[in-house]
């Protein structure tokens, strides 16, 4: 972790060094936020432009949905420019129903037709397969947690993320969380089904308002600069599309893994419910509200599922 940091460090000064780089902070800067766009755009062009080429058209919509799914962690950050705290129960609520959202994505868009598609690769086998995918999944986000060093959501409002250090544990945590739900939206993509895919990204994006909500405000809180928050925050959420390319091309090219990745998906989006968003609506005892929230997003996630597909 250290030679890590210390790695990141060295490069960063370096860019700072560059002549390039001088000139481009030299720049006013309307100047220079323009030509970032412009860049960030021309790189943009040329990344989907090869995933069509390769790869065609189903995996640039699978992308560009956990892209938009991602960024939905900066929309939720964003009441951080004008608060500082929200209440405990609208938090709960929104945490609640986030939970609710998840559970009928994981079930109606994972779960569901992993089955199905599992039988048709392997007759009345469908469901050990995605049975066994989810334990996987579990296992893989279980020992991600115990061996990989991090912070959980709990501890940021009583820790100061003042170091290097303490922000690089912080953002692992994050990406532990938010990559299998980027590759739950490639996978289900990579199924062909256009319409079970964009119901899991709206899911995913619907989870991710509140978790850029609880990424920020306590950032605000302990001093950061607010846009410097919310701008953590939605990256944070962009390790999703980067989950979500994985999930869809490896069932793009390889359709016999679709459901073992549905149920991996699966698993790991339910131990993030159990692990950390639930348990994070009752942290200061029991909360009714999140539990009615949590019924409501479940409701309402199922209704959507049926009303799209």
């Amino acid at each position: 972790m250290f030679k890590l940091q210390s790695y990141l460090a060295y490069q960063y000064l370096r860019l700072q060094g560059h002549p390039r780089y001088q000139q481009l902070m030299d720049l006013p800067a309307i100047q220079r936020w323009a030509v970032i766009a412009g860049l960030f755009l021309l790189l943009q062009a040329l990344v989907f432009g090869l995933l069509y080429l390769i790869f065609g058209k189903v995996v640039v919509v699978g992308f560009f949905a956990s892209i938009v799914a991602g960024l939905a962690t900066g929309v939720g950050a964003l009441p951080a420019l004008f608060f500082k705290d929200i209440s405990e129960r609208l938090f709960n609520s929104l945490l609640g129903a986030a939970a609710g959202v998840m559970l009928a994505a994981t079930a109606f868009s994972l779960l569901v037709p992993g089955i199905d598609y599992g039988n048709q690769i392997w007759p009345d086998q469908g469901l050990w397969v995605v049975s066994a995918g989810m334990i996987v999944g579990a296992l893989f986000l279980h020992f991600a947690d115990q061996k990989l060093p991090h912070l959980h959501f709990d501890a940021v409002s009583d820790t100061s993320l003042d170091t290097l250090q303490k922000i690089s544990l912080f953002v692992i945590a994050i990406t532990i969380h938010n990559f299998p739900e980027g590759m739950s939206v490639g996978v289900s993509y990579g199924s062909g089904d256009m319409d079970n895919g964009l119901v899991l990204a709206i899911a995913i994006a619907l989870q991710n308002i509140p978790e850029g909500l609880a990424v920020a405000l306590p950032l605000v809180g302990i001093g950061y600069n607010k846009w410097k928050a919310v701008a953590i925050a939605t990256l944070t959420g962009l390790v999703e599309p980067v989950g979500g390319l994985l999930g869809i091309t490896m069932v793009t090219l390889f359709s016999s893994v679709l459901p073992i990745a549905m149920g991996f998906a699966a698993g790991a989006m339910l131990f993030v419910i159990s692990e950390e968003i639930i348990p994070e609506t009752h942290a200061k005892g029991r909360s009714r509200i999140a539990t009615f929230a949590l019924m409501a997003g479940f409701i309402v996630m199922m209704v959507l599922d049926k009303i799209l597909t």
